[in-house]
């Protein structure tokens, strides 16, 4: 019987020779993820029943990056917890702060491989599917058993493939691509599916790009979204150092429970407008929105290529007086880089405030909350009521081109406006 992605890898880890949609499987996890946030509560999970354990401390992963540094005394005492646990049970990756955000910093590690089951008590655990692996969010109680023992209990789920085609203009980003998706999908469109995103648009890019793309996939309501590995991928994964990979794909002939496909050759920037993530126009048909604020980092666009956009844009420009306007590179990696290839210059020179690797505004921890009716352009995967500091502040979402647009205009702006400086 031919194979999805997703069909592949979950009989792979259940130990069995073929999975089907609806079935519940007990799978062997490959990676487990806590952070700051949601590993408290797991750890809580454990003292709750009596058994404090870690199945392999070579295979979870404990990141501080919510919250971090510490924003006050209750998130300093959580963070000591997890560094006490990691401690007590010699659990080998542990990533202090300012390592990164935890999605990014699995990605820089070399030990996410295509093929693998990880689970990651983070909903936008997904974003590791741009390296072919089934990964997926799990709640804290999901996230405490697998500690405990390695295996998670999964519900198979239907796949849904995106074929995606075409050549983006210059200042529309594959962050438009997926506004684009989830505009015309809605939040409900892909509930409890697998996505595998391919076609040639796909196969060109990055696997930064693919992240971004998978990152939002949970915004659909998936469960998963992935790209099959292909030589974009394993050329990534041996720059990490990798030896061997051996790539899983879909066969030809799997069925999937819808198939869509998209030209993006004549796509616009995109923006998503508060409080849906849905709620998706074009940017030139809301032009001209004064903003208070704008957010460029994040799990979604915070990485080099997303900081090298935004720089092409800010060069040789100042922010817009009265418009506060943030960086956060995703990881001590990309930040090192972005020193490295001048690029932090130019944001301070721009007027931008640039702070260490962070979750940080996102959700609306610190470093950028929003007060009362204020307005944020933020290039983050968020925009419901409160997300980012106020109920009564509004975020709309976009991609780091439009994004530095805004910032030095003052008001959602369409980027392909701007000249660029050499």
């Amino acid at each position: 019987m031919p194979k999805t992605l997703a069909e592949k890898i979950l009989a792979k880890v259940a130990g069995v020779k073929e999975v089907k949609p609806g079935e519940i499987i007990e799978a062997s996890v490959d990676l487990v993820m806590i952070h700051d946030l949601t590993g408290p509560l797991a750890l809580k999970v454990m003292r709750d029943i009596g058994i404090e354990r870690v199945w392999d401390p070579e295979r979870l992963i404990v990141i501080l990056d919510h919250q971090a540094p510490a924003d006050r005394v209750e998130s300093a005492n959580l963070q000591k917890q997890l560094r006490e646990f990691v401690r007590k049970h010699q659990v080998k990756w542990f990533y202090d702060v300012g390592a990164g955000i935890c999605h990014q910093v699995l990605a820089e590690s070399g030990l996410v491989k295509p093929g693998q089951l990880i689970i990651g008590a983070d909903s936008h655990t997904c974003t590791l599917g741009a390296l072919g692996a089934f990964a997926t969010g799990v709640g804290s109680t999901d996230a405490a058993a697998a500690i405990l023992t390695g295996k998670s209990w999964l519900k198979v789920p239907e796949s849904m493939k995106i074929i995606v085609n075409g050549t983006l203009q210059d200042m529309v980003t594959p962050k438009d691509v997926i506004l684009k998706i989830i505009g015309d999908l809605k939040a409900d469109g892909a509930n409890y599916t697998a996505i595998e995103f391919t076609g040639k648009a796909i196969s060109k890019m990055s696997i930064s790009s693919r992240m971004t793309i998978c990152n939002m996939s949970v915004e659909m309501g998936a469960k998963a979204g992935m790209v099959a590995a292909d030589d974009v991928t394993i050329d990534y994964l041996r720059s990490l150092g990798m030896g061997e990979v051996f790539p899983l794909k879909p066969d030809a002939e799997a069925e999937y429970v819808k198939e869509i496909e998209y030209d993006i050759s004549n796509l616009e920037p995109m923006v998503s407008i508060p409080p849906r993530v849905d709620n998706v126009k074009p940017v030139s048909e809301i032009e001209g929105i004064e903003v208070d604020q704008v957010f460029i980092g994040s799990c979604t666009n915070g990485r080099l290529e997303d900081l090298e956009l935004a720089a092409r844009i800010l060069r040789k420009r100042r922010v817009k007086r009265g418009v506060r306007c943030i960086i956060i590179p995703a990881s001590k990696r990309i930040y090192e880089k972005a020193i490295e290839l001048g690029l932090i210059t130019e944001f301070l020179r721009a007027g931008c405030v640039v702070c260490p690797p962070t979750c940080g505004p996102c959700l609306g921890g610190h470093m950028g909350v929003l007060g009362d009716f204020e307005v944020a352009a933020s290039t983050s995967n968020r925009n419901f009521i409160g997300r980012m500091g106020s109920k009564t502040s509004k975020v709309y979402l976009m991609s780091p081109a439009t994004a530095a647009a805004t910032a030095i205009k003052g008001e959602i702006t369409d980027p392909r406006r701007m000249r660029l400086n050499p």
